[in-house]
């Protein structure tokens, strides 16, 4: 399979969820699943596999930056392999980029587990999600991970803001969302001035914060997946089509939002046409270093 080629691109969607390894298991419990399906009103096929997400995406001319979630310690509940979904994903290089996933909690295993996942498997970046996996990424227990990531040049995007992971269930089952905070990822964005990191998703209730932040540090881009775009709140929207044009990233949270209704919804928000091509492709290119 041929390479990606950014040319050949209408976007690139820097935020999709592989939640199925295609053998049975998934990324969450039922319980979660569903609370997760039903706050987002989500229809269709809730866990496509590696090679269907690339089918989608390749019919619509983008590309996807892919991963899961590692939460086996606070959740009780097995991970996907990343090792697994970025082999898969090697396939479908044209329209793939994989990112990987590490428990933080497992110490220095996920330190070593992410060396192998970049000089292994390929990895470009990867993700965490503080309130799912049950971390303050502020704690410098966790800082021999970051400088790992902070060594191999590649990004990391953290889950900020709520989460639909949980929604509606007695004690949102234990998920603290104080811990996806952005103010907490400021900490490490000063201490790994190396470290590309990605604030994902309109960080409700912590926008000011986030774009506070973004606006500060030259190595923090905020992603806009996991809401409708006509959802973004005022100020968002503002910073997007002007001084953060350069450092908004477009990202659905697939399969929850599917990139054809996000797409649609952004063409009807007011963001300047200059604007438009930096979000959905251009940035995404320069910060994951995919020439083109």
């Amino acid at each position: 399979m041929a390479g990606l080629d950014p040319s050949a691109l209408q976007g690139i969607d820097v935020h999709v969820h592989v939640e199925s390894d295609g053998h049975g298991q998934l990324s969450l419990d039922d319980e979660l699943l569903a609370a997760s399906a039903k706050y987002f009103k989500a229809a269709g096929d809730r866990a496509p596999t590696v090679e269907q997400i690339a089918d989608h995406y390749r019919q619509r001319q983008l590309a996807a930056v892919v991963f899961t979630v590692d939460a086996g310690t606070a959740t009780g509940h097995p991970g996907l392999s990343s090792e697994e979904m970025a082999d898969r994903a090697a396939a479908h290089a044209d329209v793939l980029i994989p990112f990987g996933s590490v428990d933080p909690q497992a110490g220095q295993e996920a330190v070593r587990r992410a060396r192998r996942l970049i000089s292994d498997h390929g990895v470009r970046g990867f993700k965490f999600h503080p309130s799912l996996q049950g971390f303050s990424p502020d704690d410098r227990r966790y800082y021999p991970l970051y400088a790992v990531l902070e060594e191999a040049g590649l990004p990391a995007t953290f889950h900020t803001g709520q989460t639909g992971i949980g929604a509606s269930l007695p004690g949102g089952r234990g998920i603290k969302l104080r811990l996806s905070d952005p103010m907490l990822i400021d900490d490490v964005a000063a201490d790994f001035p190396g470290l590309t990191v990605i604030l994902a998703h309109p960080s409700v209730p912590w926008q000011d914060e986030a774009i506070s932040i973004a606006t500060h540090k030259a190595n923090v881009y905020i992603d806009l997946s996991g809401w409708s775009p006509k959802y973004f709140p005022p100020q968002l929207v503002r910073a997007a089509s002007s001084y953060l044009q350069d450092k908004m990233l477009f990202g659905t949270d697939y399969p929850l939002l599917t990139p054809e209704r996000w797409l649609r919804d952004f063409e009807l928000l007011d963001i300047k046409p200059e604007v438009r091509p930096k979000i959905l492709k251009h940035n995404a290119v320069r910060l994951l270093g995919l020439g083109g």
